[in-house]
């Protein structure tokens, strides 16, 4: 049996480099910071790291706001800075994905500046969506969308002379406007901003909103189960058919698509042959912890992607949720980006043992896996962030009913027992851009090396397991088998020898005899299973198909 291609089994890191490690000093994390990482990465057992936007921004939204497509920002280091990181990374055997914001750029871009000076009608507003408003004056908005944000959709411009201009469409914050797809000048730019990235070494493309970014040209209102008339429409597969056909033109090069939809069917035909090759998934981030809720999304999860002959992907957290330790600690552990619920009391204890189990269990299912930074070191949300240092766009337009994403973007604990833990140098000139818990004094990377029952040398050996078995690293589409299991329990086998036990319920469960355990997420006690913990276990007779050590398909 041939190996799978790297992207359909490879744990994936998602770094978000402004709170990953700063080299500078001034608080905010950079690429330098992250090439004196990539050993530590490289231990940890990931195959690839996807970044956060590192482009020059404003950072009206976190770097979402993209000024240039073809540069890096000064806060992160230089494009050379990039260069021997990518470099550096295929040296460890660790690929780079980069996220491409393709719906909308910073008001700052010179394509957006261009359009505000030109007059209405002119070739540069007909990159966006410039529209003259309703009413006496113009002064209603062209329609009554809102933005994902909080608020209207539409800002109106002021002309040169001072005068109220056309409006500008945004579904994001004001300073995002949207770009016009129906534009071929923006359809070549992108196709080349592609080619730019794939050029310097980039191994895989994150394509930001994936599914919002054509419109109806019409701009109708949206009435009560109306189709949308700005996400998931069928002229956007033209656009990523066409980037899919840039992509073929390199080897290895993979792209993922960040889509969020309901609908089954539609969502799957985003993973047609000639479009991506990948997109997340949602509905397993967004489960609750309970064992029937969990087998019902993964099998639905495993059936269409079966059907559309792509890999599954699975992820617990990442820059724009709350992290699960904290989720897996309250009373309701579902989540919604629409329902950020801080009201209820978290059970650190309690979300940090459901954090474990679910890492063994998501670790075991067929396809690539992703980490959000941090989590290996079990994280808990910030829930408590002064206001004056929140900068998520999604506090500020919803005058703070909504907390917003900066609790999962807090700098990460590498060392000592005071902030900023090794985030910054000790001689820095600046604190971290957002305060880190005391608490994390005890969750640095420092503290947990070496302990054997940390998070982080879980998450260290669960990577080295995954990779040495056959059935989850190397062969990924190795199938997946249920075993009948009582209520509150999953158990399922991989293959021949691997099996899986997650135990979601609230009394113990004896496991099958005759069996190694591999790894388990807590303490076992005479055979059996403690509630929410989750275990690996190995037929005696079944060998390790390839020792631990390099990474399939590493860059010599």
């Amino acid at each position: 049996m041939t190996s799978s291609p790297w992207w359909r089994g490879a744990a994936i890191y998602e770094l978000y480099v402004q709170s990953f490690a700063d080299a500078d000093g001034d608080g905010i994390g950079d690429l330098p910071g992250v090439r004196a990482r990539l050993p530590y990465l490289a231990a940890l057992g990931i195959d690839a790291i996807w970044f956060s936007p590192w482009y020059p921004s404003p950072r009206s939204d976190a770097g979402y706001d993209v000024a240039d497509y073809r540069s890096i920002d000064p806060a992160f280091g230089t494009l050379d800075d990039a260069d021997a990181l990518i470099a550096e990374g295929h040296t460890h055997g660790i690929r780079t994905i980069i996220d491409i914001v393709p719906n909308h750029c910073s008001d700052q871009h010179q394509w957006f500046q261009a359009a505000l000076a030109a007059p209405p009608g002119a070739a540069e507003r007909a990159r966006f969506w410039f529209r003259p408003g309703r009413g006496p004056g113009g002064d209603i908005p062209p329609n009554g969308w809102q933005s994902i944000f909080g608020g209207p959709a539409w800002t109106r411009t002021t002309a040169p002379d001072g005068t109220p201009g056309e409006w500008y469409l945004h579904l994001f914050a004001p300073e995002q406007p949207d770009f016009n797809w129906a534009n071929p000048e923006v359809r070549a730019e992108f196709e080349a901003i592609l080619r730019f990235w794939f050029d310097r070494g980039v191994d895989g493309i994150r394509i930001d909103s994936a599914a919002m970014l054509t419109k109806d040209p019409r701009l109708p209102e949206i009435g009560p189960g109306d189709p949308s008339p700005h996400a998931d429409r069928d002229d956007v597969h033209d656009i990523y058919r066409a980037w899919r056909a840039v992509a073929e033109q390199y080897s290895g090069r993979v792209l993922i698509g960040e889509i969020w939809l309901a609908d089954a069917t539609r969502f799957a035909r985003y993973l047609r042959p000639d479009e991506m090759h990948t997109v997340f998934n949602f509905p397993y981030l967004c489960c609750p912890w309970d064992a029937a809720q969990l087998r019902e999304v993964i099998d639905g999860t495993l059936a269409f992607h079966a059907a559309a002959g792509a890999p599954a992907t699975w992820v617990l957290s990442n820059h724009d949720v709350d992290r699960h330790v904290s989720r897996y600690g309250r009373a309701d552990t579902s989540f919604g980006l629409d329902r950020r619920d801080h009201s209820q009391p978290v059970d650190l204890a309690l979300g940090t043992r459901r954090a474990r189990a679910a890492a063994l269990l998501t670790m075991a299912l067929p396809g690539s896996v992703y980490l959000y930074q941090g989590e290996e070191l079990g994280l808990w949300e910030v829930e408590d962030l002064p206001d004056d240092k929140r900068q998520d766009p999604i506090w500020h337009r919803t005058g703070g009913t909504d907390p917003g994403r900066d609790g999962c973007r807090v700098p990460l604990p590498w060392a000592g027992s005071e902030p900023p833990f090794g985030f910054s140098p000790p001689d820095a000139a600046k604190p971290p851009w957002l305060p880190q818990p005391v608490q994390w004094r005890e969750l640095t990377v420092e503290a947990q090396t070496s302990d054997p029952e940390s998070m982080l040398e879980l998450y260290r050996q669960a990577l080295r397991i995954r990779r040495a078995e056959a059935a989850l690293g190397e062969h990924p589409d190795t199938p997946m088998t249920w075993r009948p299991a009582p209520d509150g329990v999953l158990v399922f086998d991989r293959g021949d020898g691997l099996c899986c036990v997650a135990n979601l319920s609230a009394a113990p469960f004896p496991l099958p005899g005759r069996a190694a355990v591999l790894l388990a997420s807590g303490p076992l006690a005479d055979g059996l299973l403690p509630p929410d913990t989750s275990v690996w276990l190995r037929r005696p007779d079944v060998p390790l198909a390839r020792p631990p050590g390099r990474r399939p398909g590493q860059h010599e």
